[in-house]
């Protein structure tokens, strides 16, 4: 994908532009014109079939994570023994991804009524950030996280009780990108793993990220966040490998080779006036089969999906660039400012205003 005047460039958030002029007529009418916080002018993707006709190859998983703009805040974990049980509250739209090294706990989540039994060599990922408790037993009185131990240091572990019986590592991730409640919401409460071929190499991400904290050798810090980074991507998709029928969500729809070509189909091409009928050929199934199967697996029919990613993309462009709500509306398939706003406001439950003055 290469035009001699202009090259590839990375903004504050992670997110890849073109910097410069494009000649390329044919690449150009891809890409959106802006310019950026620097005074560049800089070319944003329209769509993921963008990178693909160019053969780089985007999938919903990448586009979500992208959005969502994770960002690995702390490395560490704990280890316990005797009668334990410890409350972790509200988390505030972090995603939690940890390793069970050593021994068993529960993990209980508020609104789950059974709690998960977890062994060594498994792993789970919180993505929605309910409270939930962790616990040696049960019936143990639970102790408060904020109170019962300090903060670890980065690759450090905090000791809870008499320690030796029980161990687990990971990270959590602040979720910084503007769209992640519209996101998040389509996930499941927790993601357990406890197998899959994906399970071996996030251990071993796991353990180079604990030993860079623990080493602290130059670039220490951006290995770290790039490792932790793949051990949430190998854990998702080692939920997507042994995800089964009878599963509801965003990760069971990818996980259902049918569905989610009509997923891809509509992140490939969000501003398309795409119809049931549309989609069901994009999944290779009837329109009334079609439409159940999803409403069924994803919760929310077709179109509800549609306008909650083309508003997923809206707020993302509404907080990270400079471009107009008119160019917005237009990219994303709406045919006037009125339509699009008002699009907005059912989606997010305020206007595009509004949503850009409180995230600033």
């Amino acid at each position: 994908m290469s035009d001699p005047a202009c090259w590839s460039s990375n903004d504050d958030h992670g997110s890849t532009f073109l910097v410069g002029s494009l000649r390329n007529a044919k690449l150009r009418s891809c890409f959106n014109k802006q310019i950026d916080r620097k005074g560049r002018m800089i070319y944003a993707r329209k769509s993921a079939s963008v990178c693909r006709s160019f053969g780089i190859s985007m999938d919903p998983l990448s586009d979500l994570l992208v959005l969502l703009r994770p960002s690995a805040t702390v490395s560490s974990g704990f280890e316990a023994g005797g009668r334990w049980a410890v409350d972790f509250g509200n988390q505030n739209s972090q995603i939690k991804c940890y390793a069970i090294l050593a021994g068993a706990c529960w993990l209980a989540i508020e609104g789950l009524d059974d709690p998960i039994r977890l062994q060594a060599g498994e792993a789970f990922v919180l993505p929605r950030g309910f409270p939930f408790r962790l616990a040696g037993d049960l019936d143990a009185a639970p102790e408060p996280a904020g109170a019962h131990f300090p903060p670890a240091r980065n690759g450090g572990m905090v000791v809870l009780g008499s320690g030796g019986e029980f161990a687990l590592s990971g990270a959590r991730f602040a979720v910084s990108g503007g769209p992640a409640r519209l996101l998040l919401d389509l996930m499941p409460p927790v993601v357990h793993l406890a197998g899959g071929t994906e399970r071996s190499a996030m251990r071993w991400s796991l353990e180079r990220m604990m030993e860079e904290m623990r080493e602290g050798r130059p670039g220490a810090r951006l290995m770290t966040e790039d490792l932790a980074h793949m051990m949430l991507m190998q854990a998702l998709r080692a939920y997507l490998e042994q995800s089964g029928g009878g599963q509801q969500g965003w990760l069971a729809a990818l996980a259902d080779r049918q569905l989610q070509r009509a997923v891809g189909a509509i992140h490939a091409d969000p501003a398309r006036r795409w119809t049931l009928q549309a989609l069901g050929a994009e999944a290779n199934m009837s329109r009334t089969v079609f439409a159940e199967r999803f409403r069924t697996v994803m919760g929310e029919t077709p179109m509800q999906y549609l306008a909650r990613w083309r508003m997923a993309l809206a707020c993302d462009r509404l907080v990270h660039t400079q471009a107009s709500l008119g160019q917005i509306g237009n990219d994303l398939g709406y045919e006037s400012l009125s339509a699009f706003v008002t699009a907005f406001r059912r989606v997010v439950g305020l206007t595009p205003q509004q949503y850009k003055r409180g995230v600033q």
